[in-house]
Formats: structure tokens, sequence, C-alpha cells
């Protein structure tokens, strides 16, 4: 079971706690999400339908959580590889926010999510425990997908697009 970092909002370790009660909780803990990008697409993906929260939404190219104590460089690494199969280090950090979000089934997410950045042109293979599946899509069309039907992403990745869009403006 991995533990993970509560943090206040100057994303400063308070603690160490496990996911669950984390979500269970709604405590804020620290989190990531990678988005990468070839030319104007972003590679998505759809979470596994069976994951305990936002199970078959789409999202950004991985998201997860730092283990207590790794930093958030090294766990960005570590995911991509274990959700997509990428072994890309060419990313950066973007910007973070913290947000807050209650699901129907009670669980919540209370997260400080960094979100880092990174042009990629390399192959994918998802791991079918984490990913139902992943493409790459313009991002005007994602951008027209998440304003017509919000219902269909994550939470985070929904407040990540403004960000994303403005961070290809300056492209």
């Amino acid at each position: 079971m991995d533990k993970l970092a509560e943090v206040d909002f100057q994303d400063r370790d308070i603690r160490e706690i496990t996911k669950e009660k984390a979500h269970r909780d709604g405590i804020m803990h620290r989190a990531f999400s990678v988005v990468l990008y070839k030319g104007n697409k972003i590679l998505i993906q759809q979470r596994a339908h069976d994951k305990y929260h936002c199970g078959g939404l789409w999202t950004n190219t991985c998201c997860s959580h730092p283990r207590f104590g790794e930093s958030l460089e090294k766990a960005v690494i570590r995911r991509l590889n274990e959700e997509m199969g990428i072994t890309n280090s060419n990313i950066y950090k973007l910007c973070s926010f913290t947000y807050y979000y209650k699901f129907e089934n009670g669980l919540a997410e209370f997260e400080y999510d960094h979100v880092f950045v990174g042009e990629y042109d390399g192959d994918y293979a998802v791991n079918k425990d984490e990913v139902a599946e992943a493409k790459w899509i313009d991002i005007n069309e994602l951008a027209d997908w998440i304003k017509n039907k919000p219902y269909e992403f994550t939470p985070w990745f929904i407040i990540i697009m403004p960000k994303i869009i403005e961070y290809f403006g300056k492209l």
C-alpha cells in the first residue's frame, strides 16, 4: 500500500498517509499530472473502468501521486513508465494548483497537483490495469469535446485544460 504525503497549502509535508485514507477522508495530498504533446496534439488516456474513482473517464497522459519521500520528478518518470510504457524524461513543471472534488461514491480528491508538460514523439504501451485506452488528439478538438461533454473527463483535467491551452498559445 503506497504512502503519500499529506501537505499544506504551501506544499509542505505534514505527515505520511495512505492513499485510501487521503481519498476516504478528503485530506489534501501531493499529486501530479503529466501532459505530453507532439505538434498540436496531446496524448490522453481513458482511465481503466475498474478504478475506484473516475473509472472510464478521459484525462491527461498520466496522473498519480509521489510516494512519501519521493521527488516529484522521479515519481513522474516512474508513473509514465508504469502507466504508459514511456521512458521520456524531457518534461518540466508548468504550474501547480489545488482542488477539491467529492465523488458520488463518498470518496474525495483534495490535491495539491503539480502539472508537468513535455514534447514526446515516441511509442506508448498502456498498462491495462491503469488505462483502458490512449490516443493522440488535436488540442482544439479536445477543447470542444470537453466543452460539450465535460462529464466524460476527470475533474482535474478540466482544470488543467485552460493552462495547457495557454501554454500552447506561447509555443
